[in-house]
Formats: C-alpha cells, sequence, structure tokens
C-alpha cells in the first residue's frame, strides 16, 4: 500500500506574527502591572519623558497625563496609526516611528521608560547610559536580567561595579509572565537606572581611575580578584586594602559590592569622594596615593586583553 505522501500544509503565518517574532514583541497587557510600573517611574508634572517601545499605547497613555511632554518611539509600522488613535487627546504626547536606538537623546534632562524587547536590552541600557540628560530610566525587562544588574543574585556584574560612582542600580520588583500578550517564557523584571545629581567620585579623572581598576579585577587572571589585582599593587598593600573593605584574600570578583570596589579603588589609587567616608573607609585615608599607581591601573588595563 503506497504511503500519503500529502502531509497537511503547516499553518500560514500573519506578517503580524512575523514582526512579534522579529521585533522580540510582548505587550503589557495587566492594568495592574502597568501601574507598578508607572510608580517605579515616578513621572512629576514638569519632566520630559522618552518611551522605548511604546507597542499599543497602553504605558504610554498611563504616563501621559503625568508629565509634561512625553516621546514614544515605536519602530513597528503596524502599530503607529492605533498608537497616534489612542494617544490623540493627549496633546502632550508625541509619537515617532522610528528605531529607538538610532534616536538622539534630548538634550535637556529627561527620564527613560519602557517595556523593553527582551531581545535589544543591553543595547537599550548602554544607550541609557551614555545620554548625558539621562535622570533615571525605569525599564521593564526579563526578570533575570534585572536581577543580575541588581546583585540579587548576591552577584555584581562588571557594569554594575564600573558605573556605580555615577548610577544606582534598584530592582524595583517582578512582573509575571502572564501580565503579557503573548505570553513569553520568563517574568519580567521592573529595573530602575538613577543618575546620581552628585557622582561618588567627584572628579572625571578619579571615576576613569576607577573604572579601570574594576576592568582589571574583572578580568579574570589567577582565578580570584586579589590575583587580578597583584598585577599592580604590592601585597602587603593589596592586603590592607582587602582587610580594610572587609574582603577575604580568595574571594571571587562577582561575590565583591560596589561601596566595597569603592574602599579598594580609594585604598589602591587614591581616588576620595563621597562614598568613601560613607562606607567608613575615611576620605583621608589613601588619599596621598601617587600619581604613579594611578598610571600602573590605566597601563595594565591598556595592555590587557579585556
Amino acid at each position: 500500500m503506497a504511503r500519503n505522501r500529502h502531509r497537511s500544509p503547516a499553518p500560514r503565518r500573519h506578517p503580524r506574527d512575523r514582526a512579534r517574532r522579529t521585533l522580540s514583541q510582548n505587550f503589557l497587557a495587566d492594568p495592574g502591572s502597568v501601574a507598578r510600573v508607572v510608580r517605579a517611574a515616578r513621572p512629576g508634572p514638569g519632566d520630559l519623558l522618552v518611551e522605548v517601545g511604546a507597542g499599543k499605547g497602553v504605558l504610554t497613555e498611563a504616563l501621559a497625563p503625568l508629565c509634561r511632554e512625553l516621546i514614544s518611539y515605536e519602530v513597528d509600522r503596524h502599530l503607529i496609526a492605533g498608537l497616534r488613535l489612542r494617544l490623540a487627546p493627549y496633546p502632550s504626547v508625541r509619537v515617532v516611528h522610528r528605531d529607538f536606538l538610532t534616536a538622539h537623546p534630548p538634550r535637556a534632562p529627561f527620564a527613560l521608560v519602557g517595556n523593553v524587547p527582551y531581545a535589544r536590552t543591553s543595547d537599550i541600557v548602554d544607550w541609557a547610559l551614555r545620554a548625558p540628560g539621562l535622570t533615571s530610566a525605569t525599564l521593564l525587562t526579563q526578570a533575570e536580567y534585572a536581577r543580575k544588574r541588581t546583585g540579587d543574585f548576591g552577584r555584581w556584574s562588571l557594569l554594575t561595579v564600573r558605573t556605580w560612582p555615577e548610577v544606582e542600580w534598584r530592582l524595583c520588583g517582578r512582573v509575571p509572565r502572564t501580565a503579557f500578550r503573548p505570553v513569553p517564557a520568563v517574568d519580567g523584571g521592573i529595573l530602575r537606572l538613577i543618575r546620581r545629581p552628585r557622582p561618588l567620585l567627584p572628579d572625571a579623572a578619579q571615576r576613569a581611575v576607577y573604572a579601570d581598576l574594576v576592568e582589571l579585577g574583572f578580568s579574570g587572571a589567577g582565578g580570584s580578584l586579589y590575583a587580578s589585582l597583584r598585577r599592580i599593587c604590592p601585597a602587603r598593600r593589596l592586603t590592607a586594602a582587602f582587610a580594610r573593605a572587609g574582603l577575604e584574600r580568595g574571594v571571587v570578583v562577582a561575590f565583591v559590592t560596589p561601596p566595597q570596589w569603592l574602599v579598594l579603588a580609594q585604598e589602591l589609587t587614591g581616588v576620595a569622594g563621597v562614598a568613601a567616608a560613607a562606607t567608613g573607609a575615611g576620605a583621608a585615608a589613601g588619599a596621598a596615593a601617587s600619581k604613579e599607581s594611578r598610571v600602573r591601573v590605566k597601563s595594565r588595563v591598556d595592555n590587557s586583553s579585556l
């Protein structure tokens, strides 16, 4: 008996289905979750807000009455007409059909808000960190990403530690995956970045030295933070710095908190600021470190394969 070689044709996918997959679209649909994102963003009546990925406008509509001006970016051309119709009652809202990552940030101070496409989260966070006028960013990301960046796993990432003197990273809650349509495979997390009005290290040169030290510490040489930093520091001084920061010699770099990094930076390079005093290191301790030690940090970072 001959086999039936004719199979049922695969279901045809609508162009909207393909767009959702390509653009990593999962629209926030739960009113309670929308309200939580808005509360975390803390919009004020005089604020300029920028929204990344307006989608169907649910979050946009909730934000519109609470700010002075709202610029909403949406890359999907299929959504633009519906967005503009929905937001027509709000003259303070401007819908821009454009890929957000190609946009120039406003020159005036602004806050960023958005339900972020998971596949583009890192690029959007990088955009926010580079924007000089950014005051805060409240982003609904994949829960794992938000937890990783805020130390919620008990581990700290390079990006968070490096930017800590200028940016505070907060986890403002979890959003269940059932709050989205279509329902994604994982929960969401509300990540909030707050640009500090006064950096913990007030001088740009100090922040650069701190960042170089952090990069060197995360380079992984020797399997421990102590081994990585030993390349630029005498053992006695490094041991004293670890003791001052409350760190064991064998600690893995991911378990070192941002405040402990600030103590290490002060002890090893002489950077001093609000952070050192706040963490109990003492503003004067290590402040007289030589210019030569700072150059050593920069030199070793530049010459290492980071």
